[in-house]
C-alpha cells in the first residue's frame, strides 16, 4: 500500500510532534473508523 501525505497532514504531523512512519503505519496497520461525509479516520497507539 502506498500512502501519500497532502501537505496540511505533513504540517499537523510536525505540529503534533510525530514522525511521518508513525502516521504511515497508523493508515495501513490501526484500526479504521467512520468520520463525517463519508470520510475514514485512523487510530493506532505508539509506546
Amino acid at each position: 500500500m502506498i500512502v501519500e501525505l497532502h501537505p496540511h497532514a505533513q504540517a499537523r504531523i510536525d505540529e503534533r510532534g510525530a514522525i511521518e512512519e508513525e502516521v504511515v503505519a497508523t493508515v495501513k496497520y490501526g484500526k479504521r473508523f467512520a468520520v463525517k461525509f463519508g470520510g475514514s479516520g485512523f487510530r493506532r497507539n505508539f509506546p
